[in-house]
């Protein structure tokens, strides 16, 4: 299995628009993160988890040519706002399977209706085969995937294990029984948004807590705020299996 992560920025990006925090003005490749987003390869498949505003670009600087589907987290901008842009996969390979709770994909139909639509839809619109999970296992090809199942202030969000790889973004809260479906995990992906408290998000002390319990072999940290601080200041004071996710990071399983 290869993981790429096509961004690690939270809702804004890094560098924010007319910014000047100094994190924003890095000449740092690691300081400039798109929207949040990962790119999963086993076999012959290839899937994102969600589908945010920079999606066309990343998929060229990934230069993904194939697309199996996309799995949503929730139904937020910064993780969906780019569904449009699945237009040449559409054209290529016909309706792309979306997979979302039933919640997120009525938000989608409503953001999104042109892409829905069934009578007189425009012939340039993309095509999409929606498809509701709900947080008991799935398949994706030939792998069972499990849904886990969390809270972002008051909005339910799903996190996903792929065998020996688990995705967990925009959480502020997770219940011990979903942490145990993270049991044995090899490598464990936590949003650790900045070191301040956050109303709907782990800031850097939680997202270490929940990575202390899981005892993943590895661990990176994704959905980060310029707050934060600078990328390599940042990684010197994680511990020894835990780092610091960045765009176009890719990592083998």
């Amino acid at each position: 299995m290869r993981v790429i992560f096509l961004g690690t920025g939270t809702s804004q990006g890094i560098p924010v628009i007319g910014s000047t925090h100094p994190v924003c003005l890095s000449e740092n490749p690691k300081d400039k993160r798109l929207r949040v987003s990962v790119l999963i390869e086993w076999n012959t498949n290839t899937y994102v988890i969600d589908c945010g505003p920079d999606f066309r670009q990343q998929m060229l600087n990934a230069k993904c040519t194939k697309l199996d589907g996309v799995v949503f987290t929730h139904e937020h901008a910064d993780h969906t706002a780019g569904l449009d842009d699945i237009r040449p996969f559409y054209f290529k390979q016909g309706d792309v399977p979306i997979y979302a709770h039933k919640r997120v994909l009525k938000a989608l139909k409503e953001r999104f209706a042109y892409i829905f639509e069934t009578q007189n839809k425009y012939a340039g619109a993309p095509g999409v085969m929606p498809i509701k999970i709900k947080n008991e296992p799935f398949r994706l090809g030939n792998l069972n995937v499990v849904p886990i199942n969390g809270m972002h202030y008051k909005l339910q969000v799903f996190g996903f294990r792929f065998n020996d790889f688990a995705y967990l973004t925009d959480m502020k809260t997770i219940e011990d029984e979903e942490l145990e479906k993270l049991k044995g995990v090899k490598v464990l992906v936590v949003n650790a948004l900045r070191e301040e408290e956050h109303i709907s998000h782990f800031n850097l002390s939680e997202a270490l807590e929940i990575i202390k319990k899981v005892q993943p072999e590895r661990a990176y940290l994704t959905h980060i705020s310029h707050m934060l601080g600078f990328h390599d200041e940042v990684e010197k004071k994680l511990p020894e299996n835990v780092f610091l996710a960045y765009d176009n990071l890719q990592i083998n399983l």
